[in-house]
């Protein structure tokens, strides 16, 4: 006797879970341009390498004889695959099946998709498209009664952030748990026109009244754009990056996670670039203009300085007086810090502290060096800055530079005043640090203050423009580099050409304390 008849049943039960939420659904979500739950895997990891989990799990449909009829998937996938070869638990929301709510089973497979993940010391990608395991209004007369809200993974989601890489991918409209799930990671992805994100969407908004939109909302598309559209929420930080289609996001997941490590305790890995680490470019001897208020291309000395074609930037359209990079050093990856002198002069806001804040920190999670390039002409100011609460986010900003513990590396290319200008680094470790001589610092900027600190010399002076003038001449010399280098508050002014040679003497450095502390 064999087990046939129950391999049969399986087989049967898998054909049904394939189906997903049927040959309508499935229509109309590729008629919205949008791949369904298995493409999207299929696409993100690598060929073949997907085992699924739990994939007959759903609501079974029987007659009155007890037999099966059909079954509505659980509206969820997740399994063990690999990325660059790596292992990783994917999963993705399946929007055909009731736009994603919550029943048939989701909830126990996501939150042991989260487990397997923390467990298992694995990066995990969430895919998600509509509520994203949260409520429906009609889930509730289906349990008959309704209940206090709780997120019994929350918890899993929690521990996640602190062990592994979390990627999430916004492939659709997302509202309630599925945004916080988006939230909720390390690095996030919104397809432009395709991607909205909602703490609740246009319908319930305007079910409660709120006039969200002006003219109020006949376009049922245009609606959701309007409230939370990736226009929206990759300038004000809630999602890292826009992207034009579904396979760029895959492949911008697929790219960050080749910097990371697998989980917290293991160091991420180093990769030949063919690059020479004593390349050295001409460009950057002219790269900073000697008139201070011009500006340059900041990502053009990213792209000179690190390995060619590794520079990954993410968040790109916020908190913009400060890049933020993935790249690689003679192969070492690092993270980037590097003002954006282009955007606000590269004064760092309320928001740009709070994307640097987030940078170092996950820096320092998943030990990773940072290289700081600091043109930095301090906090913004201005009556808009002191609303926004500049300082305190400048502060949050400055304190996680300083409770870092990975190396870091900083080069002045020129401006570093006042608070922001010392947060390049922490003063109280040893300074890896490079000067440019186009290097101008200190507590404040010499226009801002000179008239204030001179005033009286000034007035008292026969031809007041004149003494202003000799002042300002007297100052330039006391302010040049060399002065700073002599009392040894600057520990090196280095020929800008050799900025990327001895940034790769910094990186395998820093790479073997790194090894040295895994121990």
């Amino acid at each position: 006797m064999t087990w046939a008849k129950e391999l049969e049943e399986l087989r049967r039960r898998e054909a049904l879970a394939e189906a997903m939420g049927g040959p309508d659904k499935l229509a109309r979500q590729h008629g919205r341009g949008k791949l369904d739950a298995r493409a999207r895997i299929a696409a993100l990891v690598d060929p073949g390498s997907f085992r699924e989990i739990g994939k007959i799990a759903g609501k079974g449909h029987y007659t009155e004889a007890g037999d099966l009829e059909h079954v509505t998937p659980a509206p969820f996938l997740f399994g063990k695959a690999t990325i660059n070869g790596r292992p990783v638990v994917a999963t993705a929301d399946d929007f055909t099946i009731r736009g994603g709510a919550a029943d048939a089973g989701i909830g126990r497979k996501m939150e042991q998709a989260e487990k397997m993940a923390h467990e298992l010391r694995l990066p995990i990608i969430r895919m998600i498209d509509g509520t994203g395991g949260g409520g429906s209004v009609k889930t509730l007369e289906m349990i008959g009664a309704t209940y206090i809200p709780a997120v019994h993974m929350w918890s899993e989601v929690v521990k996640n952030l602190d062990t592994v890489p979390v990627v999430a991918l916004s492939l659709g409209p997302t509202a309630g748990l599925g945004a916080a799930r988006i939230v909720a990671s390390h690095y996030s992805i919104m397809v432009k026109g395709l991607s909205q994100i909602f703490a609740a969407g246009p319908a319930v908004v305007d079910g409660l009244g709120e006039a969200w939109k002006d003219g109020g909302s006949a376009n049922h598309e245009e609606a959701k754009e309007a409230l939370g559209g990736s226009a929206i929420h990759t300038r004000n930080g809630v999602v890292d990056d826009e992207v034009a289609s579904e396979a760029e996001a895959f492949a911008r997941a697929r790219h960050f996670l080749s910097f990371m490590p697998e989980h917290v305790g293991q160091l991420a890995r180093r990769i030949e670039t063919g690059d020479p680490a004593d390349r050295r470019e001409e460009a950057l001897l002219s790269l900073v203009p000697r008139e201070d208020k011009q500006v340059y291309s900041m990502r053009r000395a990213m792209d000179l300085l690190f390995d060619r074609g590794t520079v990954f930037e993410i968040g790109r359209m916020w908190g913009r007086a400060c890049i933020t990079a993935l790249a690689r050093l003679d192969g070492w990856p690092v993270m980037v810090l590097a003002n954006d002198p282009s955007y606000l002069g590269g004064s760092w806001d309320a928001k740009t502290s709070e994307k640097v804040e987030r940078w170092v920190k996950l820096a320092d999670q998943f030990r990773l060096p940072i290289v700081h390039l600091v043109d930095n002409p301090g906090f913004m100011i201005g009556r808009e800055a002191e609303v926004a609460g500049t300082i305190r986010y400048g502060v949050q900003a400055m304190n996680a530079v300083y409770k870092a513990t990975v190396p870091l590396a900083s080069v002045v290319m020129r401006r570093a005043y006042g608070i922001a200008g010392s947060a390049m680094s922490n003063d109280s470790s040893y300074q890896y640090r490079y000067c440019w001589p186009s290097g101008d610092w200190g507590s404040l900027p010499i226009a801002g203050g000179l008239e204030v600190a001179y005033k009286s010399e000034i007035e008292a002076a026969e031809d007041p423009s004149a003494e202003l003038e000799a002042i300002r001449a007297r100052l330039a010399k006391v302010t040049s580099p060399f002065r700073s280098a002599e009392r040894f508050n600057v520990e090196d002014i280095i020929d800008p050409r050799d900025t990327r040679p001895l940034l790769c003497e910094f990186a395998p450095l820093a790479w073997r304390r790194l090894g040295a502390e895994r121990g």
